[in-house]
């Protein structure tokens, strides 16, 4: 995976980040969600890379990215903290604006990077998703049940890390099984990497601290948000035709509450939209990040 794509670990606040990077031509970040690393990208990476200089990474946490010890309020785990990271890590490797696309909390670390550091992003993809904020606002007995990862890994400690040590690979496989409408996209390789970080006790502590945060100052960096700032670039959503994002919400008028220029649509596949529909992503993230203002779709 990843051929002809450099390795990196760079340091980055408090931590260190992991990732690759390859090909040439304006900086597009990609940044992936859970139980995933930044693997998931690797159907696509190739084809962004002929036209962009692509850097995947793991977000603080996962992967191969370091763990920093948290704290009480789970600050060093909010999004505002993992989206810090990754400006640093852009900046580190020379570049300082720069296109970035999320999927899943990879996409709640991308929206929250565009809403700190504005300057440094010129365009934002995110991926199944809503807002944070809207998305505990507007939850139900269909959130409870569909989105139950979010209350699960925010419970307190010790209860869901214990839990998950446990099992890793049936909480994984379970997520990748049943959120996917292809599973058998998931190659033996990448199953097994994304396993392994939930093998490791740091790792699943520092995922759990990540969901504490949502929970809390990520909802309230949201809110203080909500008609102050709004996302000044460009914006494509895209989330998965008939499933939560897109039965659930109506996700374009959702992210037309957060930024001016907002476009995009379902896709036909599951959750894991860069595995398991890797032409029309990788065409839809091409044009967009190439030239926003001519993007249709």
């Amino acid at each position: 995976m990843f051929e002809g794509f450099d390795e990196f670990d760079v340091e980055a606040g408090s931590t260190t980040v992991h990732g690759r990077r390859g090909g040439s031509g304006p900086p597009l970040l990609l940044l992936h969600g859970i139980p995933e690393t930044h693997l998931m990208w690797h159907r696509i990476a190739p084809a962004l890379a002929e036209r962009f200089t692509v850097v995947a990474t793991d977000l603080r946490g996962y992967g191969g990215s370091g763990t920093p010890p948290s704290d009480a309020e789970h600050r060093p785990y909010a999004m505002r903290a993992l989206a810090a990271d990754q400006v640093e890590v852009m900046a580190r490797l020379g570049h300082h604006r720069f296109a970035v696309a999320g999927h899943d909390r990879g996409a709640r670390c991308a929206y929250r990077l565009a809403l700190d550091h504005p300057d440094a992003v010129t365009a934002l993809a995110v991926l199944d998703v809503v807002p944070t904020a809207e998305a505990f606002a507007r939850a139900d007995q269909r959130f409870s049940l569909g989105y139950w990862v979010w209350s699960f890994l925010a419970a307190p400690a010790p209860v869901p890390e214990r839990l998950v040590a446990g099992a890793p690979e049936i909480f994984v496989d379970h997520m990748l099984d049943t959120w996917a409408q292809r599973p058998e996209v998931f190659t033996p390789e990448a199953r097994a990497a994304y396993v392994e970080q939930f093998r490791d006790p740091q790792r699943v502590h520092a995922i759990c601290e990540q969901y504490r945060a949502a929970a809390t100052l990520d909802v309230e960096h949201d809110e203080h948000d909500r008609g102050r700032h709004r996302l000044r670039c460009p914006v494509l959503a895209l989330w998965a035709a008939g499933a939560a994002v897109d039965t659930w919400y109506d996700p374009l008028a959702v992210w037309r509450e957060w930024a001016d220029d907002v476009r995009g649509g379902p896709v036909d596949a599951g959750h894991f939209l860069p595995e398991e529909a890797p032409d029309e992503v990788a065409a839809a993230l091409v044009a967009f990040c190439a030239d926003p203002s001519s993007y249709r779709r």
